[in-house]
């Protein structure tokens, strides 16, 4: 199935992952907001908005580049409002954007924790709720929060048990929206990814690149992501998705074309997946 004319509003899209996404559904000529903090270049990390929607309308998409905060719901309101006015309408949400910090709770600023759980979990309500009547109006409205299965194993929580609460919040709204929106024919999904993917939020808080030579690159989360996406009358929905799961069943069986380092070595498991 195709995004040929769907209208997605990524959150977080200036780079990683939401960038991936993005390009992917513009290859079938999707409307894409790029909705994120990065207006202007940063001296470490590449990408912006603008950057972004220059990168999906060259791989056949339209863009609208918008500066966000979704930690602000107002901004939010406007910002899904001037999507809707300009491309006619949203039919997906993916919340993206993410803030993270593997520290205990003895070491963790509250103020780092407030970070966290405003961007991950908060911002999930936030953003779901203001798309939410444009979304009703859409032929299959989606949401999908890059969120993880909820393993309550304790090894999860031992070491960085304030991120793995506002991650696991996010999922957890995945299940409870996907039923309370099942009236309005609207899926609601989450998906993690399986490896470590290499992107700059893994190499900024690892302090270095060389993790990435057993991680996979973010294409398999947006071929995952667009799998899911294109899916027809909530036939999928109320899942808490692993990349590499979902497209397996959709038939993939070459895997290693995602590899970041073809000769890297045995890949890393991601947090959360056992």
């Amino acid at each position: 199935m195709s995004l040929s004319g769907k209208t997605l509003f990524i959150t977080g899209a200036s780079r990683g992952i939401g960038r991936e996404i993005a390009l992917k559904a513009a290859a079938d000529g999707a409307n894409i907001v790029i909705a994120a903090k990065s207006a202007e270049p940063h001296p470490k990390l590449a990408g912006t908005i603008h950057s972004v929607a220059a990168e999906v309308e060259a791989a056949g998409g339209k863009a609208l580049a918008l500066q966000l905060d979704v930690r602000d719901e107002q901004a939010v309101a406007a910002a899904m409002a001037k999507a809707a006015e300009h491309f006619g309408g949203i039919d997906v949400l993916v919340n993206n954007a993410g803030a993270i910090k593997l520290v205990g709770v003895e070491k963790l600023e509250p103020k780092r924790f407030d970070l966290m759980y405003q961007i991950n979990t908060r911002a999930v309500m936030v953003c779901s709720q203001a798309a939410l009547p444009y979304l009703k109006t859409s032929a299959g409205g989606h949401i999908l929060n890059l969120s993880p299965p909820l393993n309550l194993d304790a090894k999860w929580f031992a070491q960085h048990g304030p991120y793995t609460v506002t991650k696991y919040g996010m999922s957890m709204l995945t299940l409870g929206m996907s039923e309370e929106f099942k009236k309005y024919g609207i899926s609601v999904n989450s998906l993690w990814p399986k490896t470590m993917i290499a992107t700059a939020a893994i190499e900024f808080e690892l302090g270095s690149r060389d993790a990435f030579k057993r991680a996979r690159t973010p294409a398999i989360m947006a071929d995952a992501a667009h799998a899911i996406l294109a899916s027809q009358g909530r036939s999928i929905t109320g899942r808490l998705l692993i990349d590499e799961d979902i497209l397996r069943e959709r038939g993939a069986t070459d895997f290693e074309q995602y590899r970041f380092d073809p000769a890297g070595g045995s890949l890393v498991p991601d947090l959360f997946v056992d």
